[in-house]
């Protein structure tokens, strides 16, 4: 955890992004790290938690991450959460909390009001078209004899 509050503290000073770090780590080992760098790659994506499970997934050459735990500076926002998810990590550490990020203007509480409203009702209009064109990709993911399960 020090590791990644001290990637927290670096890169706000470096001008790379905002104040996060993570660290991916297995066996009580140190795999990967990464730091928010949202502003400088010009990418909403590139959050200190998605950059080091890219990080530990390439390193060990896998695409889920089972065995390994997860330490950030503060607690994942929900893209992360629903990265850690489907990277399959075995445990999360937090440092501070979503409400702490809050009051430095990092909210999350929008994604999680819009989450559990109706469709309809959401800020970012959300229209369903071409569902029976669509489902040919499902159909031909089924038939598929050779197929990576994840």
């Amino acid at each position: 955890m020090a590791r990644a509050i001290q990637l927290s503290i670096e890169n706000v000073h470096s001008g790379r992004g905002g104040p996060f770090g993570a660290v991916v780590a297995k066996d009580g080992n140190m795999i990967a790290e990464g730091a928010n760098q949202v502003t400088s790659r010009k990418d909403p994506t590139a959050h200190a938690e998605i950059l080091s499970i890219r990080a530990a997934c390439a390193k060990l050459g896998v695409f889920e991450l089972h065995g390994c735990e997860i330490y950030t500076s503060c607690e994942p926002c929900p893209m992360c959460l629903g990265a850690i998810y489907w990277a399959r990590l075995s445990r999360i550490y937090f440092a501070s909390v979503a409400a702490d990020a809050s009051r430095i203007g990092f909210d999350d509480s929008l994604i999680y009001r819009e989450i559990a409203q109706p469709l309809p009702h959401r800020t970012i209009p959300m229209v369903q078209m071409m569902r029976e064109e669509s489902l040919a990709a499902f159909r031909a993911w089924e038939e598929k004899p050779n197929k990576i399960v994840y």
